[in-house]
């Protein structure tokens, strides 16, 4: 903005001194430079007009860890070139660094590929973006916005579990639960003869071809027990590692600190990092369980306070891990209610046939008598405490270890920068947990 501000009060002021002195060089000056100026803002004008725009998402959803892909085109619909275009993108999506810098010529394309590693899980917009052009003498430069924007959801970061057993819940009537159901479940009681308004896809084909007649499948509840996700979310349970925020500022005032042409670009290479929080170890640790137990044929709910109640019913079907993943990937922990409350709320979804998985970082001891509650009335648990101490907070868990550890309940314990596979290999026992 300064440069068209100098070029002006160059021409005026070259004008003042012809007037003053009447040669007619001053005079020849100021109408050049007023003419260069009036140039310069007409071809950063037509570099800016008869552009379009196109931006085609390749990844819609992506895991913490995983590269997330995006293709922009710019297509030139007039006959004259472009000489300089910059791109500068504005997209929500942290280290996504889709502009760039390019010449067009007439009726010309251009395509690039935007490669992002997906550091910090959640719903991004991507776009809108501004482009930017100006003259080749480097007195204007204008800029005009692309709305055009779309959308990405990054899923939390998951890991494989392959040594990670939960025991079942017990059930009444011992192995199995002989309780007929209107609906469709794996498990086959009997057949029976067809009677009008039975669907058609629970005819027995064998049975009917053997016997003559249309023969049906009566089904039994499925005896496997439920396997809820209980995930603290209370703002207050949540401790963050400031040490590695202030390394991270650290490199950065230090690249920035260099000369432009010594400065080195902030790429992360190989694999991400989760972000150093109890908050986000925990969401990690229940994406990855909630796959791993999926994947063992369970029956998987989840139960989160965050920003919002997010309970996700336990099922079995295949579209559960998705459901669960893009409640994890927009959940925050903003609640302002204990896990001792939530256990206590969601009581009645708890039941005899139920098993507990209880994922927090909290040192709040009310959450164990709450969680003794359901215990006495049958409902198995286990749980992963996230320790606080290992992320800088100031109080000691072993307390709240072993009061968990009282109670007989399996009890894993997942410290900063361990393994979750390797948290999850043994429980504590109680000499550990004193």
């Amino acid at each position: 903005m300064l440069r068209p501000i100098t070029v002006l009060l160059l021409s005026g002021l070259c004008f003042l001194v012809a007037q003053g002195t009447g040669l007619r060089l001053f005079f020849h000056l100021s109408y050049l430079l007023l003419g260069l100026l009036m140039l310069s803002v007409l071809w950063a004008w037509l570099n800016l007009r008869g552009l379009l725009v196109e931006r085609e998402t390749l990844t819609l959803r992506a895991n913490v860890g995983e590269f997330a892909r995006e293709r922009i085109s710019i297509r030139n619909r007039w006959r004259i070139p472009k000489l300089w275009i910059e791109l500068r993108d504005e997209s929500e999506l942290p280290q996504h660094g889709a502009g760039f810098v390019t010449y067009l010529g007439g009726r010309q394309r251009g395509r690039w590929l935007a490669r992002t590693l997906c550091t910090m899980r959640g719903r991004f917009r991507l776009g809108p973006a501004t482009l930017i052009s100006g003259d080749p003498f480097g007195i204007v430069r204008l800029s005009r916005r692309v709305a055009s924007t779309n959308e990405i959801v990054v899923y939390p970061q998951m890991v494989d579990l392959p040594s990670f057993k939960l025991p079942s819940a017990e059930l009444p009537g011992g192995q199995s639960t002989r309780a007929r159901t209107f609906n469709v479940t794996p498990n086959v009681a009997t057949v029976r003869e067809y009677v009008p308004g039975d669907s058609f896809n629970r005819i027995h084909w064998r049975s009917t071809a053997r016997i003559g007649q249309l023969m049906v499948k009566e089904f039994e509840l499925d005896p496997s027990a439920d396997i809820y996700l209980v995930l603290d979310m209370q703002e207050r349970a949540v401790v963050r590692d400031t040490r590695a925020v202030r390394r991270s500022r650290a490199e950065e005032d230090e690249r920035n600190a260099a000369p432009w042409w010594n400065r080195q670009p902030s790429e992360r290479r190989g694999p991400a990092q989760v972000l150093e929080s109890t908050e986000e170890y925990a969401v990690m640790a229940a994406a990855s369980l909630a796959r791993t137990l999926l994947t063992q044929n369970r029956i998987v709910g989840l139960v989160a306070w965050g920003q919002h109640r997010e309970v996700i019913p336990a099922e079995r079907e295949s579209r559960q891990l998705f459901k669960i993943l893009e409640a994890l990937a927009v959940l925050r922990a903003h609640s302002s209610q204990s896990l001792a409350e939530v256990l206590l709320a969601e009581s009645q979804r708890f039941g005899r046939n139920c098993t507990l998985l209880i994922i927090t970082s909290s040192i709040d001891e009310r959450w164990i008598g709450a969680l003794q509650q359901h215990i006495y009335r049958g409902v198995r648990a286990a749980v992963l405490f996230v320790d606080p101490q290992s992320f800088g907070g100031w109080y000691d868990p072993e307390p709240t270890l072993r009061r968990v550890a009282e109670l007989r309940v399996p009890i894993y314990r997942l410290r900063q920068g361990e393994s979750l596979a390797a948290a999850l290999t043994i429980p504590l026992s109680f000499a550990d947990s004193r």
